[in-house]
């Protein structure tokens, strides 16, 4: 299981999984040249969902399609520091799923 984690400090916000630094994901898409952030919604916190998703999903199209869904629902949300696991993850994303499935049908 994965462990992802963000904290701001006096020398920028840092984003991890499993102790190393988070891969913005440039190579899937660029959202801004900024780096990571989170607590609001804009192009930071997107590229910081989408790093988030591409590392857990292993599939940068799935990724990318719910980069949007999770950024606002999950990401916007964080506070100072933050911690999740590939459960809490997995949890997040059914709830999103099933949310975007009552509203289709």
């Amino acid at each position: 299981m994965k462990r992802f984690s963000g904290d701001r400090t006096i020398d920028g916000v840092k984003a991890i999984v499993d102790g190393r630094p988070l891969d913005q994901r440039l190579d899937v898409h660029r959202y801004t040249a900024n780096g990571f952030e989170w607590s609001y919604e804009g192009d930071e916190p997107r590229q910081l969902a989408l790093a988030i998703l591409v590392e857990h999903l292993n599939d940068p199209v799935a990724a990318r399609a719910l980069v949007e869904p999770f950024m606002k629902a999950v990401v916007a949300n964080f506070g100072n520091e933050w911690e999740m696991t590939s459960a809490d993850i997995d949890a997040a994303l059914d709830v999103l799923r099933s949310a975007t499935l009552r509203v289709a049908s």
